[in-house]
């Protein structure tokens, strides 16, 4: 029996199977087609015919498309977000038909006036992600995209008139206290600790009193970005900080209902960053991100202030490759005319008597 739809409520569903030449090529469908009207059912049974008899002429990895990887995929809310313009434009096409090239085309198409780190971002990673995550079941072949050049990005910095990923600031302890008098009991707190530990502003809102172990001066922080859940050693000074916080129930005002009680006082991280933001306003001060001003303040404070080797600086903050936080988090101190006059330092010193005789040949 060939497929054919019928009404079930005010859904049209399917029954039978897919025939090719008269002979059933599928298992017995009885099953939804999230169609409201006949017609939108029976588009319906047309696309699953189109491909079932596809796959069954070509093979199962021949006839996917990438529509079809996608729904193979486990996305998460932004990914499937970012996912769906590419599936306007790309959608149909075979997914062992698509080039790493066509994908790089996605990226001023569907976002013209973007830069070329967020074309990778939302273009090129979720696609390599869904192709890749189809090959692993066996699907289709995988794909590697290489991303866009640096040439590549400054045209389009150009096109768009705007420069991307600008020189970011790391937070120090000068910043830190010139902030703290403008800011909530929480913030203050909590930005000595992502100061101090190099823990993400996530982890820190998530902190709750039963992960606190004061009297051995160290804190659960929970797991993050691969990272196992672990306890972090703080110093005494942040015992006592800590210890004079009162945990405070975050309120949820959309759904009116609080949530357990967490030592820094928020919910997520968009609570804690609006505070931050107003505080660093009324402090008259740049605006530093909780990132900017906890983990890159963290690395630049042990590896550039104080000169601590990147293999220690880098396991004090969890970093499990230690050429990563030198390369990202490292930021340069000192402006360039203060590495002129160093430069030059060597110039003014006199010539004795036993450099000039290692000079001549």
């Amino acid at each position: 029996m060939p497929l054919e739809p019928y009404p079930r409520g005010k859904v049209w569903w399917v029954k039978g199977r897919v025939e090719y030449n008269g002979l059933a090529i599928t298992d017995y469908y009885r099953c939804s087609t999230g169609a409201s009207t006949e017609a939108g059912a029976r588009d319906w049974i047309k696309a699953e015919e189109e491909r079932q008899i596809r796959c069954h002429i070509l093979g199962e990895e021949s006839a996917l498309t990438f529509a079809d990887a996608v729904t193979l995929y486990q996305a998460k809310p932004a990914e499937a977000k970012f996912l769906l313009p590419i599936l306007d434009q790309i959608g149909d096409e075979f997914a062992h038909k698509i080039t790493p090239e066509q994908v790089r085309d996605l990226g001023p198409v569907i976002y013209p006036n973007a830069s070329t780190d967020t074309w990778k971002r939302q273009v090129i990673t979720p696609v390599s992600a869904v192709i890749n995550n189809a090959h692993d079941r066996g699907k289709c072949p995988p794909i590697r995209i290489r991303s866009y050049t640096s040439q590549q990005r400054l045209d389009q910095d150009k096109i768009r008139g705007k420069q991307s990923r600008p020189e970011r600031k790391a937070g120090s302890w000068d910043w830190i206290r010139a902030v703290q008098p403008h800011a909530n009991p929480y913030v203050a707190a909590g930005l000595e600790f992502m100061f101090e530990t190099g823990v993400r502003v996530s982890q820190l809102v998530a902190i709750e009193p039963k992960h606190c172990d004061l009297q051995n001066g160290r804190v659960k922080i929970i797991a993050s970005k691969g990272h196992p859940e672990q306890w972090v050693s703080i110093s005494t000074a942040l015992v006592v900080t800590m210890a004079n916080l009162k945990p405070r129930e975050p309120h949820n005002r959309r759904h009116h209902y609080k949530l357990p009680k967490r030592m820094f006082g928020y919910a997520d991280r968009s609570g804690f960053t609006a505070a931050l933001r107003t505080a660093c306003k009324n402090a008259g001060v740049d605006y530093l991100s909780p990132h900017q001003a906890g983990r890159h303040g963290f690395y630049t404070e042990l590896r550039v202030r104080q000169g601590v080797d990147p293999v220690t600086a880098a396991k004090a903050g969890r970093w499990s490759n230690p050429a990563l936080p030198d390369k990202i988090y490292a930021h340069v101190e000192g402006d360039d005319r203060e590495m002129r006059d160093r430069i030059r330092t060597g110039a003014v010193q006199p010539l004795d008597a036993k450099h000039i005789k290692g000079l001549k040949k």
